[in-house]
């Protein structure tokens, strides 16, 4: 069902679109991998050759609500005819892999894998990184899918070889699910500023007030030595005991 108005989700307020990765890979891009009908279609389809990082915001946007997360599906081309490299490349910069691929897994075996990627303004090999991440989520091969069963069933060895086979030649091109999202910074402001949870400014008051109080209490110790000090000089000196000898004169008889 699709529930789009001029280009746009229509949704019910308080519609809110957070799917686990399990849903997207066994639900979402399965369907449209299929051609079959999703019952709510809210994930619109993306050239991503053709369209920046920033504006992914309004041409996905779900609903009228804020939004951290936009989804959508995108068809990967190749970036030669012979190769095996994608083309993520746009007007104003690239997408760049980073890391090794996840595997996304069910209740019994593996269903896909996730790619994760940094958007880089400018062209390769240079470029400067930005802030804009993306997942990429692509459905293993059916070759695949029935040999990677879940670690604990399989040996190690054969789910590695399982992995590394999906990661270098699985679905290289055809539909995947994306999710592109903003890293956030969490600033620490001067003066003791709150966090992402206002704890870093109560964090800096309990320190300050540890160390004054420590600071309070070594001035105490202090004076208190030095009382004891100077009271140790005013005391006058003790008694000294002189030891006399009495000569006894030994008379005759």
């Amino acid at each position: 069902m699709s529930i789009s108005v001029n280009g746009q989700s229509c949704v019910p307020p308080g519609f809110r679109f957070h799917p686990t990765e399990e849903e997207l890979l066994n639900y979402y891009l399965r369907k449209k991998v299929a051609s079959e009908q999703i019952d709510l279609d809210v994930i619109r389809d993306v050239d991503l050759n053709k369209l920046e990082p920033w504006d992914i915001q309004e041409r996905c946007k779900i609903g009228s609500g804020p939004q951290n997360d936009w989804y959508f599906f995108s068809h990967k081309d190749k970036k030669y005819p012979t190769g095996t490299r994608t083309n993520r490349a746009t007007a104003a910069g690239f997408w760049k892999a980073t890391g090794r691929d996840k595997a996304i897994y069910n209740a019994v075996h593996r269903i896909g894998m996730r790619k994760t990627l940094v958007f880089y303004k400018g062209r390769a090999p240079h470029g400067q990184k930005s802030d804009w991440i993306m997942h990429e989520y692509r459905l293993d091969d059916p070759a695949t899918d029935t040999a990677a069963a879940t670690p604990t069933v399989t040996s190690a060895a054969a789910a590695a070889a399982a992995m590394a086979a999906a990661a270098d030649g699985g679905q290289e091109d055809g539909w995947v699910v994306c999710r592109v999202f903003k890293k956030k910074h969490h600033h620490k402001e001067a003066g003791g500023g709150g966090g992402k949870h206002g704890g870093d400014g109560s964090a800096g008051a309990k320190a300050a007030h540890a160390y004054s109080s420590s600071d309070d209490a070594l001035d105490q110790i202090l004076q208190y030595m030095g009382r004891s000090c100077k009271q140790e000089h005013e005391l006058p000196p003790p008694p000294t005991t002189c030891c006399s000898t009495t000569t006894t004169a030994r008379t005759g008889p």
